[in-house]
Parts: C-alpha cells; structure tokens; sequence
C-alpha cells in the first residue's frame, strides 16, 4: 500500500477496482472488492475466491498440451530438449530476479518489426518461467492484429481476448490453465483497432482485475512490433517493462537503436534478446540487459 503522501501503487489501484458486474466505475478509495460493484470477469460469482487466489486458477479450464507439436514449433517444456533450453531458463532467473528487484510484476515481448522470434521467446520465457514449483505465471497474446500464440501451441481459441479486454466475457471462458503454474490468454480473432483496445482504460481494469484474480508472479504478455504501429506504447502504465527481441539474421542496429529511442521515458528497456544468433556457443539466443 501506498504512504500517506505518495500515490497509490497499480497494485493498490486494482484493489479497488471490483469485478463482478459491469458499468460501474472504480471507487478512488482502496477498499477490499465489493461484489455489488465492478467489471464482470466470471460467470458465477466466487466470493471466497477474492481472498484466495489458488481457487481461482483452479476454476480455469485445464488444458494437456502435445509435447510433438510444442518441440516442432521450438517451444521446450524441457530445458534438455534443445541448446536453447538452458538459455531461456537463465534468461528467466534474470528477468524474475530484476524483476522482483523492482517489485515489478508484467513484462512486454516485442521485436522491432515481424518475423523476428517475439512469440516463440515470450512463450518459451513463460513455459521457463512456469517451471518454477510453487509459482504462477501468465502468458497473454496481446499481439491482437496478428494473434499467433495459439498456432505455436497447437490450440483452437475459446473466442476473442477483446471481450476479456472490453469486460464483454468473463475471464474463465479465455483464459485456460496449463498444469498448476501457467496460465495462458490465447486470442482467436484479429482486429484491425488494436491500438484503440489498448489504449482503452477497460483494458486497465480488464488487467488489473486479473492481477488481483489470479496473483502471479509474473505476466509476460506477447505484443506487437514495436516500430509498426502505435500499440506497444498504448502499454504504458499497462506494463512495467519491455523485452526487445531482434533477429539475428535481419534485424539490422538502426532498427533497435529507433526502439530504444522510442521507449525512452516511455517504457523501461529489460535487455535485448538476439535470437537465431550465429554464435553457436551461445546457443540461439543471446541477451542483453537494456
């Protein structure tokens, strides 16, 4: 909680946030949730739930992922399975460690332009992540012109993350559980008003509500590339931090350099992660801490 004096921190604005029915505003005081006022994101109301956040990652929808079609698509729910294993896995201890340094609790994957590896990386760092016994992680497709998380995991969507987003569709109808330690929001339907949805204040309550829900350590949220539209600087104040992924093969220093100028004072710069790098001693990633 915030001193007196000093403003209220974006977790003590989620706790005043209440999410059970839609079309009332937030109160300004930080109360415990009121289940008369607030966004809906259940079906069924879970009183109890608002005090513990286990029961309502077990409410979520339970999914078995094919171990076949994750390593065809380079996601590794074995560090062992392949060189770059061990790498996401440091990459994780760093990212969590700078992390909680911050107390910052949401991190954005980008890339400078498409093609680049931002949803394989922010899935594997999420899987990495989830390996952790005891923790909670949430992985969310946030990419919303271009949704592709479902493809590298080989699952159909419930329906489309804007209605989450916008407070039309309860959390539990999208978001769906992977063992007991992650999470993920898969998207099923591209929009063309991405950057409007973001910017939305809906998507900060939608975001905060979910925070206070389900407690995890960590959300890493997959998002657009950076130097194509407006949407990743829509996530200001949505998100603590930023993971630039650049291609090893195409991207070029100019267009991390333009990244980097465009997230200064705007968003916070984690590191630079190189993928497809041609160093086989490291692997096929190479990071930087920005």
């Amino acid at each position: 909680m915030a001193e007196d004096g000093d403003a209220p921190s974006r977790r003590d604005r989620a706790l005043s946030v209440s999410v059970f029915r839609p079309g009332r505003s937030a109160e300004r005081e930080i109360d415990p949730p009121d289940p008369d006022q607030g966004r809906d994101i259940f079906v069924d109301p879970y009183p109890l739930a608002l005090f513990n956040a286990a029961r309502v990652w077990e409410s979520l929808n339970a999914m078995t992922l094919n171990g076949d079609h994750l390593a065809r698509n380079g996601l590794f729910t074995n560090p062992d399975q392949s060189l770059a294993g061990p790498a996401f896995d440091i990459l994780r201890t760093r990212i969590a460690q700078a992390m909680a340094e911050r107390g910052w609790r949401r991190i954005g994957v980008t890339s400078p332009t498409h093609g680049c590896g931002k949803s394989f990386t922010a899935a594997n760092l999420a899987m990495a992540l989830a390996r952790r016994p005891g923790s909670r992680t949430v992985l969310m497709d946030l990419d919303l012109r271009r949704p592709n998380m479902h493809t590298l995991f080989g699952v159909t969507p419930n329906g489309a993350l804007r209605g989450f987003l916008d407070g039309t569709q309860p959390m539990e109808s999208l978001f769906v559980r992977v063992g007991r330690t992650l999470a993920i929001a898969f998207n099923g339907e591209a929009v063309p008003d991405a950057g409007d949805i973001l910017h939305s204040s809906d998507t900060t309550q939608a975001l905060d509500a979910m925070e206070v829900q389900l407690d995890p350590e960590i959300t890493v949220m997959d998002l657009p590339p950076a130097l194509v539209s407006d949407d990743v600087l829509a996530m200001k104040g949505k998100v603590d931090a930023v993971l630039l992924v650049a291609d090893g093969t195409q991207t070029t220093a100019k267009e991390i350099r333009a990244c980097e100028t465009l997230f200064e004072n705007r968003l916070p710069l984690m590191g630079v992660v190189l993928n497809r790098a041609q160093d086989l001693g490291l692997g096929r990633l190479r990071y930087r801490r920005g």
